[in-house]
């Protein structure tokens, strides 16, 4: 049997709009393009498509679809999500004889258990195997408090590490300092490469703020109001509590307004803390796509992305780079170390704050208002960085490149 080239396993995927969906899905069409025959394995879409009858398999845009049926409960809650998480890896399994059609698997760290197959596989039928680390398992967890350093989970991911980072031929980290956390604290195999390539954003171009009075979501915001958004995942990482203390601190300044838009288990609590202290300068929405979410990021004129403390190399916050093509400034609350900070900061394309500094971050806001040429001046230098580092088709390129280099290294490009 003459074998594919590469097999995608990934929980979310065509037609779902969340990134983690969105992202594999632009890789398998990059490299379905350039020639490759790709295959996806993947979960049945429930929560975030909005299409029905979808079928269980089909070939779109050149790319050979399975998606395989599992209990999907409540994602809310840890227990919820560990419910889905196993319950997508077993059917994962039950189907992992699809991995002896190609020649290499890339596989994802979401859900954290799912490489695990991936190694099986390599086992089983010799696949070549690409590992993409978006969140780093199990000190990502231990960190945010969702597992205990003892727990029996924390020494299974223990296990399971050792075995992925010796298996694999090649490991995606998104930032610097993930590469850097990785290089450092896995025990990865002299053949395997760990190389850096960023998540992305497609270029809409940079507009100007928008007059949204017409748009439903929007007709509470008057055109000269300074808006700060936050749009994106609001979870067990995020930092939420600083930016709270920030809209305390301006909760009677008419001019400066927030909004929040999509989900998360961090979301609800601060919808109940909104209401019940009647902080009238927020509006919270569910998750926005398509042109409502276009028309958010051109009415805000800054944008927040946070972290909690310890997350430094861990994971990296890839709703940043939609806010960077906006041309907007970026405040962010996190380790001043990782890449995106610096990057703001060295650039002076936004301003980095410690988690619980609500005053420092209330006072940019107020600075930038007051400011708006300096505004305009950091978020120009803002989309210059996004240009230069996160731009779709650049990153797709790395992409293409390293499966380049992993089945045709006859072809190899040199940097």
């Amino acid at each position: 049997m003459k074998k594919k080239d590469l097999l995608i396993m990934c929980q979310f995927f065509y037609p779902e709009y969340v990134s983690s969906a969105t992202l594999p899905f632009d890789t398998a069409k990059a490299l379905a393009d350039k020639g490759y025959s790709i295959g996806v394995l993947c979960g049945y879409p429930k929560e975030y498509t909005e299409e029905h009858k979808i079928p269980r398999r089909e070939i779109f845009e050149g790319i050979e679809i399975k998606r395989i049926k599992y209990i999907q409960t409540g994602r809310k809650g840890f227990l919820g999500r560990l419910i889905n998480y196993f319950s997508f890896t077993i059917s994962t399994w039950l189907n992992l004889r699809e991995a002896r059609k190609y020649k290499a698997v890339m596989v994802y760290s979401n859900p954290p258990i799912l490489p695990q197959l991936a190694v099986t596989a390599k086992k089983r039928y010799g696949n070549k195997m690409i590992f993409v680390s978006y969140d780093v398992y199990p000190e990502i967890a231990l960190q945010s408090g969702a597992l205990g350093e003892g727990s029996m989970i924390t020494k299974m991911f223990t296990r399971i590490n050792r075995q992925l980072f010796e298996a694999s031929d090649c490991v995606v980290a998104l930032s610097d300092d993930m590469k850097q956390y990785l290089e450092n604290n896995r025990p990865i195999s002299s053949e395997c490469r760990v190389v850096k390539i960023p998540n992305w954003f497609e270029d809409h171009g940079e507009s100007p703020k928008r007059d949204i009075a017409y748009h439903p979501l929007f007709s509470h915001i008057e055109k000269d109001d300074f808006v700060v958004s936050y749009l994106g995942n609001l979870g067990t990482c995020q930092d939420e509590t600083t930016i709270l203390e920030a809209i305390r601190i301006l909760k009677d300044d008419p001019k400066i307004k927030f909004v929040f838009a999509g989900h998360g288990n961090k979301m609800a609590e601060l919808k109940r803390v909104i209401e019940q202290e009647s902080l009238t300068n927020v509006a919270c929405f569910d998750f926005l796509k398509g042109e409502d979410y276009r028309v958010a990021l051109s009415v805000s004129d800054c944008y927040i992305v946070s972290l909690i403390d310890g997350l430094l190399g861990l994971c990296s916050p890839s709703k940043a780079y939609g806010y960077m093509m906006q041309g907007r400034p970026v405040a962010c609350i996190m380790d001043p170390q990782s890449e995106l900070a610096r990057d703001l900061e060295d650039r002076r394309a936004g301003k980095c704050f410690a988690c619980g500094d609500g005053s420092g971050l209330a006072e940019f806001f107020i600075h930038l208002r007051q400011n708006p040429k300096i505004c305009r001046e950091m978020g120009q230098r803002c989309r210059e960085v996004y240009l230069e580092k996160y731009e779709k088709e650049r990153c797709l390129e790395k992409y293409v490149q390293l499966v380049d280099e992993l089945l045709r290294p006859q072809e190899r490009k040199e940097p």
